[in-house]
């Protein structure tokens, strides 16, 4: 069963980074041709493929130069250092952390709220909905600009860029939950008698379990997103978006593919994290392990 599951995924794995490869030769060529050009030296093929894996700064890095470059730059560096992807890795999980804290909280406050108060249904959830048609590259700046000017800098600006991303799938993962029990349930709470705080506590809560954890697998991952584009606009000497920007300044290609690998190493094991808490939960309320 295990090797059914291993093995599918190990042939894609393989597939995209013989593709990666091949694309990485025809995209740095050009520009090694005109460096032995211009050097005087004339390449073989092979040489030129030899070259082309080894650029300093490849518009196409190779997949063993990230993993270098990560793996210095994770292992080999001081946890303090500029450089080291543990410490912009920690600035942004912080920012994402904090605007999931605050996006899922916020999320399911609304969601309270549309599914016990009719008038809400009808008047703030078309605003939520086209709150995520604008981009957030259009509404980062705004943030950073609007709270810099009362002096609100660093984390705070961040946090509530990742709250606006991962609100929503919790207050829509939430009202589904929340809505989820029969009818039949319903009434009968009411046969017992049972009082709206009563049905919402023992009914709803329990019910909308599953889909809250599933709605906060997509926020943790939208607040990751959204902490990296913060750190954008701030000009912010540390983070992963940090990184991503400086690797653009100075054409350090393999930075930012690294800074991207360690983002999305972050995103898997926070998901992982929600992951192991809703099976946690899960078994507490008495559920079936999945």
């Amino acid at each position: 069963m295990l090797k059914s599951r291993i093995f599918p995924v190990l042939a894609v794995v393989a597939a995209i980074v013989a593709i990666w490869y091949v694309a990485a030769v025809f995209m740095n060529a050009p520009v090694q041709r005109d460096m032995d050009k211009r050097a005087g030296v004339t390449s073989t093929t092979w040489q030129l493929v030899e070259k082309t894996m080894s650029q300093a700064k490849p518009t196409l890095p190779a997949p063993h130069q990230i993993a270098v470059n990560f793996f210095e730059n994770t292992f080999q560096r001081k946890l303090t250092s500029n450089r080291s992807l543990v410490y912009n890795g920690w600035v942004t999980l912080s920012s994402t952390l904090a605007g999931f804290a605050f996006g899922t909280v916020l999320g399911i406050a609304i969601a309270v709220g549309i599914v016990h108060v009719k008038s809400l249904e009808r008047s703030l959830m078309p605003w939520i909905i086209a709150s995520q048609t604008v981009p957030i590259l259009a509404i980062a700046p705004m943030v950073i600009v609007v709270l810099g000017a009362i002096n609100i800098t660093g984390l705070v600006p961040k946090a509530l860029i990742s709250t606006y991303l991962s609100f929503f799938p919790v207050t829509v993962g939430m009202v589904k939950g929340l809505r989820s029990p029969e009818a039949m349930h319903l009434d009968l709470m009411q046969t017992y008698n049972a009082s709206l705080g009563q049905t919402f506590w023992k009914l709803r809560v329990p019910a909308s379990v599953p889909y809250l954890f599933t709605s906060m697998k997509v926020a943790i991952a939208a607040s990751l997103v959204g902490a990296i584009v913060g750190e954008l606009p701030t000009g912010a000497v540390a983070g992963i978006g940090a990184k991503l920007l400086a690797g653009s300044y100075y054409s350090q290609t393999v930075d930012m593919w690294a800074a991207l690998v360690m983002g999305s190493v972050l995103a898997a094991l926070l998901v992982f994290s929600v992951d192991i808490v809703s099976r946690v939960v899960n078994r507490m309320m008495g559920g079936r392990p999945a």
